[in-house]
């Protein structure tokens, strides 16, 4: 097995991937849009690809965030929100916004369930600040650490209890990132005392079977390397100060964040201290570049893919059961709406509100 996630070119495999792809047994696989067009379809592409490896553990990921981020589009498929409606509602009901995070994720997982992928890159951990790039901005679930651990493990839970796994996101922290990774790379010039506020939430999640990286500097810890890049992050933060064991991947190596090429990155994210490698774009030269780069999974990144795969909930997808959790969802939704607006109008009124 070698320790990398891959892209695929389009809506089904082509021969080339089937070989390639037999032949490495990457940890698992990414789709974007490029690779989705309906049930029907993706079920199919799913299914091809556990046929490949003959067994039904095959760790398959999307980007479903909600909002901004959603690979699976409506109208085939439901709309979600973003991370900063659950923030929001948080202001005026916190139970009421994690109950409506928790079956918002249980959706989320019902429905990636169903078309049978398998792991979400949900929940994102980030606390926003004041500048936060747009890039992350809405995609947030707030600016107080625990908030947004409270919302996260919300998230979690309901995404396993819609039958995927979760992975956290971006450790140890991409609020304070002020240009859009995806372009540039962001320095954080913030202090040590005052990043305990971005690891606070992964450190009260660090029981998660999987997370990632971020691609930014933070000159208190290594002025010189990301995180994605650095031992010191990687093992003092991220593995020490954060505690998470879990398995541990990049964030996407094809972001211009990172100069140079793919499988460069790839070698020297591994050697880093990362368990697996993302490389989500399905460019086949480079994927077989990747492959002969890459050594064989280390012991201990395979003990954390087994260890994730095993912790893959079992559950059978029922549309009955997905209308009535969007339905609660809704309801939640509207009911933290309708208290937002009672508050308003005592406000203007001058009444007490108890």
């Amino acid at each position: 097995m070698k320790p990398v996630i891959f892209g695929l070119s389009g809506e089904e495999l082509t021969s080339d991937e089937r070989a390639l792809f037999a032949e490495v047994n990457p940890v698992g696989y990414t789709f974007f849009r490029r690779n989705i067009r309906d049930r029907e379809q993706v079920r199919a592409l799913t299914d091809s690809l556990r046929s490949l490896h003959g067994r039904d553990d095959v760790l398959i990921f999307v980007d479903q965030e909600g909002g901004r981020v959603m690979r699976m589009q409506p109208p085939v498929w439901p709309d979600f929100p973003p991370g900063s409606a659950f923030d929001a509602l948080y202001d005026i009901s916190a139970m009421t916004a994690i109950e409506a995070a928790r079956v918002n994720a249980e959706a989320l997982g019902l429905v990636l369930n169903e078309v049978g992928i398998t792991v979400n890159y949900l929940p994102v951990l980030d606390v926003r600040v004041p500048n936060t790039t747009p890039a992350i901005g809405d995609r947030a679930m707030g600016s107080d650490p625990m908030r947004v651990a409270a919302l996260g493990r919300a998230v979690l839970d309901g995404l396993h209890k819609g039958g995927v796994a979760g992975v956290i996101k971006h450790m140890p922290g991409h609020g304070r990132a002020v240009v859009d990774s995806h372009f540039e790379l962001p320095h954080v010039h913030a202090t040590r005392e005052e990043l305990e506020q971005d690891i606070a939430p992964f450190r009260a999640l660090n029981s998660a079977t999987m997370g990632m990286t971020a691609h930014l500097v933070y000159d208190a810890w290594d002025s010189e390397r990301c995180a994605t890049m650095s031992p010191t992050v990687i093992e003092e933060i991220i593995r020490g100060e954060i505690g998470f064991d879990g398995l541990l991947m990049s964030d996407d190596l094809e972001m211009k964040a990172l100069k140079g090429d793919v499988p460069t990155h790839a070698v020297d994210c591994i050697a880093a201290g990362c368990d697996v490698a993302l490389n989500c774009w399905g460019r086949f030269d480079e994927m077989v570049a990747i492959a002969n780069r890459l050594p064989d999974i280390s012991e201990e990144a395979l003990r954390r893919v087994k260890a994730a795969k095993s912790a893959l909930p079992s559950v059978s997808f029922d549309q009955h059961r997905l209308d009535h959790v969007l339905a609660k969802r809704d309801e939640l939704l509207g009911l933290a709406a309708h208290l937002a607006d009672s508050k308003a109008t005592h406000a203007e009124t001058g009444a007490s509100w108890a």
